[in-house]
């Protein structure tokens, strides 16, 4: 069962996130075939963005990630709201690519150069919308750059997916951790000092850790208080309704041609490839609908 854990630590001054998601990472692979390290680039934006929807207050809001870069797997589109439901999927799933220098998956090759979005729908006219350029395409040093630049809070971000020699999902987790306004020089020395110290988050999930721990070992000495624990998945909310919408608003006169060729179409999500087939007849009430 996959889970976030919220704490606070040095009297407020630091808050945290922590996650195990290797259900929610295996069901995204499952769901899009993607290649190991598609998995992992994916696995990654996903651990990432399901934290940071369990930080969102309303219950209607919504995030979206958006990774959009040179590299061969084009681009991750993840979206997660305030319950940490979450979803996503990658441009290219098939990608392919030698292990890094340090024999890793090379989620910063797959992804290359280019710029993260990070928009939240909180029901207002005006998403909110941030966006700054890639540091290393490794996506926790990203989002670490994000948060510093975008929203001016200092933070570590931590996202690691470990694959099985039979490429399914073994471990996926991650931790965000965050520096509140006025947090003493001295606590923010200490806290440098242990991040200093941590190898890899993977190597922590492959010890087996829990969010818990992983908290444990990184604020135990700040005084760590875990004040929640949110449940988290993969959930896709497609449905006919949803695709139709879709339909009606790429225009009548794309509609007016899918209509002349006189045969059904097949639309697939993009989050969970659920085929959905609609008729000419069909496609003529969508027109109808439209103003046709």
């Amino acid at each position: 069962m996959d889970y976030i854990v919220r704490a606070t630590a040095a009297d407020s001054q630091i808050r945290a996130f922590a996650a195990t998601t290797k259900e929610t990472v295996e069901t995204a692979r499952r769901f899009h075939n993607t290649s190991p390290v598609a998995t992992a680039a994916l696995g990654r934006l996903l651990t990432a963005g399901a934290m940071m929807g369990a930080m969102m207050k309303g219950d209607r809001d919504l995030l979206t990630l958006q990774i959009k870069g040179d590299g061969p797997i084009g681009g991750i589109t993840v979206t997660a709201d305030s319950m940490a439901n979450v979803k996503g999927y990658v441009q290219n799933p098939e990608v392919i690519l030698h292990a890094n220098e340090k024999g890793k998956l090379d989620v910063g090759g797959a992804v290359g150069a280019g710029i993260l979005n990070v928009i939240r729908d909180m029901g207002l006219k005006e998403p909110y919308i941030g966006q700054c350029e890639l540091k290393t395409g490794e996506i926790g040093d990203d989002l670490t750059y994000y948060f510093a630049v975008s929203e001016q809070i200092p933070s570590s971000v931590g996202l690691g997916v470990l694959m099985d020699r039979g490429n399914t999902v073994r471990q996926a987790g991650g931790f965000i951790l965050q520096l509140m306004p006025f947090t003493p020089e001295d606590v923010i020395a200490q806290l440098e000092k242990k991040l200093a110290e941590v190898t890899s988050v993977t190597s922590m999930l492959d010890r087996g850790m829990t969010p818990e721990q992983i908290l444990e070992e990184l604020l135990g000495g700040f005084g760590l208080e875990i004040t929640d624990t949110i449940p988290a998945q993969y959930r896709c909310d497609c449905s006919r309704e949803r695709i139709e919408r879709a339909l009606i608003s790429i225009g009548r006169k794309d509609l007016q041609e899918m209509i002349d060729e006189g045969k059904p179409i097949e639309v697939a999500c993009h989050f969970c490839d659920k085929k959905y087939q609609v008729t000419p007849e069909e496609l003529r009430e969508l027109l109808k609908k439209s103003g046709g």
